[in-house]
């Protein structure tokens, strides 16, 4: 990102969400993006995503610039290059662990990859759970389906927004295990959203945003020492 900008509403009521914010994540790192509720960490995402259009500044994924990009374009770009994770998980009902996994390749227009299928379904531990169905399954064991559908078409960067704030303590933590292991054993780019400093403490670099701005970072971050951080922030804290 370089001095983006997005401002919601009209001049005289407008809100600035993110202030010329101007960040450079590495290729195959883990950053963590945290900050009070306001301070634009939802935007900064959804800009990086292209789900937003920043009002002014450029935004790059790897040597493609996507600020200006249409829905199209837009489009193949996250089909491409990006995987997603949310706090909901956002399956198929209807459809089954494999199906669902896969579903992003058949968007996409993929020819099936069966070795690399194989590959995630075991780092997540699904073997043997393809063919349930959502509802037959834990939420942890949802949300590890949700990683493995975000790896499906190879991403570059996986975005992962609040993606623990549903679960217990024990499935919060193997939930963060599996993303690190996007950065650690295909050496994926992560960006995670959270306001868990336990969660904070699985990435390399923490970044913290105040008022559209990024104001501090730390990097090796434990989580004394991003509640420290964000305690100075005056941020309410999430703790399992």
């Amino acid at each position: 990102m370089e001095n983006v900008t997005k401002v919601y509403g009209r001049e005289g009521s407008e809100i600035r969400a993110l202030n010329e914010v101007s960040l450079f994540i590495p290729r195959g790192t883990f950053t963590a993006l945290m900050g009070p509720s306001g301070s634009g960490k939802s935007t900064l995402l959804h800009c990086a995503l292209g789900l937003e259009t920043p009002t002014s500044g450029s935004l790059w994924l790897g040597d493609k610039r996507v600020d200006g990009l249409d829905e199209v374009q837009l489009t193949e770009v996250r089909r491409e290059h990006v995987g997603y994770v949310s706090q909901s998980f956002n399956l198929v009902a209807a459809l089954n662990v494999a199906e669902n996994i896969l579903l992003p390749r058949r968007l996409a227009r993929l020819p099936e990859d069966r070795a690399w299928f194989d590959e995630i379904v075991e780092r997540v531990g699904l073997q043997d759970r393809v063919g349930r169905f959502p509802a037959q399954l834990s939420g942890g064991q949802q949300q590890r389906v949700a990683i493995a559908r975000a790896l499906a078409n190879r991403p570059d960067v996986v975005f992962a927004d609040e993606p623990t704030g549903s679960l217990d303590t024990f499935m919060a933590k193997e939930t963060l295990t599996q993303l690190r292991a996007c950065v650690d054993e295909t050496a994926q780019t992560v960006l995670l959203v959270t306001h868990d400093p336990v969660a904070a403490s699985f990435a390399d670099t923490v970044l913290f945003l105040a008022d559209g701005r990024v104001v501090d970072r730390t990097d090796a971050p434990t989580a004394a020492r991003v509640a420290e951080l964000m305690t100075r922030l005056g941020a309410p804290l999430h703790c399992p």
